[in-house]
């Protein structure tokens, strides 16, 4: 994307997320094809300007879940519509970062999260497999463009019977590990002031140089607010092609933290033909800097932050 970065996720017209910290690494999927990336159009703003994702309906579109109570399995197909305010299915969006539309699945304590890409049917209804092995309150997150250019993000929570362990935030840290590979954070923040995160990836010391492009970036971020999920999705400054933007170590993102509190952080990139995750814990406080209290170093600047308030 060579637009700035705008959210309705967490307000319009500011960019990206938030701080420095690390939980652990987690796995990601298998290799997704590279179509023709398309733009949000600039003139078509999302209606919501709080946290994406805290309520099912907005700007006349509701997220409705096909079976909001079901039970714990490995393999299990999630079901569900957007529709209009007459109610009628949504069957005609714009395709956003390669996908007409972007699911993502969470606990509600940010366990087993799923980065998913549903297949829409005739019916306007869209279907994907998901792993709900893990019982308890899933958030659900689609992440979409409307026909006309109106980006959205929407949450609806699926409640899956089980037993249930909740889990606590894991560790803050600047350094994950994840499939043999190292991702390391670095930038300061300060809520409500703009600032450039670097994730830099290495593997057995040596830094990966030929990151591969991932829905038309070399990273992307998800942030979730620890309190009250509210959500934010954000991709990186320029695309592969471009002629300026490097294919690693490090992916920059500028970076707004819209309050205090906890974030869950997850960050993905793909090399060798699979996409990784690296997940990290972040809490951002009112003290500027790094809160984990390193004095950072070596922050890039973002050319030309990419990314979208409503998340993609």
């Amino acid at each position: 994307m060579n637009t700035p970065t705008k959210f309705a996720g967490f307000a319009l017209g500011l960019v990206a997320l938030f701080g420095v910290a690390l939980g652990a690494g987690a796995l990601a999927g298998t290799d997704d094809s590279e179509p023709e990336t398309h733009e949000v159009r600039a003139d078509k703003p999302a209606t919501n300007t709080g946290p994406g994702g805290l309520a099912s309906s907005d700007g006349g579109y509701t997220l409705v879940l096909a079976d909001p109570i079901t039970t714990a399995t490995r393999e299990a197909t999630l079901r569900f519509r957007i529709e209009d305010s007459t109610g009628r299915p949504v069957t005609r969006y714009t395709p956003n970062h390669e996908k007409d539309l972007h699911l993502i699945l969470v606990r509600r304590d940010t366990a087993g999260y799923q980065h998913l890409h549903p297949t829409l049917g005739p019916d306007g209804t869209w279907s994907t497999p998901v792993d709900l092995t893990r019982a308890g309150d899933q958030r659900v997150f689609a992440d979409f463009v409307t026909a006309d250019g109106q980006p959205f993000t929407l949450g609806a929570d699926l409640r899956v019977a089980g037993r249930y362990t909740p889990q606590p935030l894991p560790a803050t840290g600047t350094t994950a590990t994840v499939d043999g590979y190292t991702v390391n954070m670095n930038g300061a923040v300060t809520p409500a002031s703009t600032t450039d995160v670097t994730f830099t990836v290495t593997r057995a010391g040596k830094p990966v140089t030929d990151l591969q492009p991932y829905l038309g970036a070399y990273g992307h971020l998800v942030a979730l607010r620890a309190a009250d999920l509210g959500y934010l999705h954000v991709h990186p400054a320029g695309h592969p092609g471009d002629g300026n933007t490097a294919a690693g170590p490090g992916v920059t993102f500028a970076v707004t933290a819209p309050g205090t509190g906890d974030y869950r952080l997850f960050f993905e990139f793909r090399h060798n033909g699979t996409v990784h995750r690296a997940e990290f814990t972040v809490p951002v406080a009112e003290t500027a800097g790094d809160p984990t209290g390193h004095t950072p170093t070596g922050t890039q600047t973002a050319p030309e932050p990419t990314g979208h308030g409503h998340g993609h």
